[in-house]
């Protein structure tokens, strides 16, 4: 189908803008590096203290080297990734729960709420207690962190859909698990979706708490290792790296959102 000159236009507009965003992102990042360096190498910043983005490059180059690099990163990818798939799995059923019984959301209610309230890394030395130091219990700090979330963001999503199309389904015969199947989940695939960025990300930030607290590997273990030394190269690195993890997560995510809610 061909399109009007109209939506040619509009299209060819919205990916100029989308060009102009992406290039003054770049140069915000460029320009920012930029004066980082400059005022290291001045003496305005101490470059022991606030390293430098040449001084990360040759932290981040040694660590390759060394053949440390991936392993760290891996280990934190899989202890991540294996968060995420919990989290969101253990979310979506306990929000289906909730959703089917309506005496067990009101019971269990308050309790969300407390335990989401709950400073979870207060929970650490409990978990290495309980469950030793290993890598179980930084995957159980990640759930700690990013079930709850999960499940009031999708229970919520729930309750959210239009009473008048439950009505209509149950005017017809429908069952509970019916209207949950071919309603219910159907119409909350967005507010699911937009879980999982959530859930990513309460992932990560579980997983970096969990390694500060036991680890001997992964991205949170070389930040804390840095600091412990008072190696700032190695604490500002194992930053970077983070944040670029991070945000190759978030990518891979609303690339699946695209793909999820296109079909």
């Amino acid at each position: 189908m061909s399109l009007s000159k109209e939506a040619k236009q509009a299209l060819k507009k919205e990916r100029r803008f989308n060009l102009l965003v992406l290039i003054t992102q770049i140069s915000i990042i460029i320009i920012f590096l930029g004066l980082w360096e400059i005022l290291t190498r001045v003496h305005v910043l101490n470059s022991f203290v606030f390293s430098s983005p040449s001084l990360i490059f040759i932290t981040i180059k040694d660590l390759f080297l060394q053949g440390n690099l991936f392993n760290h990163i891996l280990t934190t990818f899989i202890e991540t990734l294996i968060a995420f798939i919990l989290g969101i799995g253990l979310g979506l059923l306990i929000a289906i729960l909730l959703y089917s019984f309506k005496f067990l959301a009101k019971v269990v209610d308050p309790f969300l709420t407390l335990i989401n309230s709950l400073p979870k890394v207060a929970l650490g030395p409990i978990l290495i207690i309980w469950i030793g130091a290993n890598v179980k219990s930084i995957i159980v700090m990640a759930l700690l962190i990013n079930l709850i979330v999960s499940v009031i963001t999708i229970y919520n999503g729930f309750l959210n859909i239009d009473e008048n199309k439950k009505r209509l389904l149950i005017s017809f015969g429908a069952t509970k698990r019916q209207i949950l199947t071919k309603l219910i989940i159907p119409a909350s695939l967005q507010t699911i979706v937009s879980s999982l960025k959530l859930n990513i990300s309460m992932s990560l930030i579980g997983v970096i708490m969990g390694e500060f607290l036991v680890s001997k590997a992964g991205l949170g273990y070389l930040i804390m290792y840095g600091t412990q030394v008072f190696n700032l190269n190695l604490v500002m690195s194992g930053i970077f790296l983070l944040l670029v993890f991070s945000y190759i997560l978030y990518k891979l995510i609303s690339i699946l959102e695209k793909k999820l809610i296109k079909n």
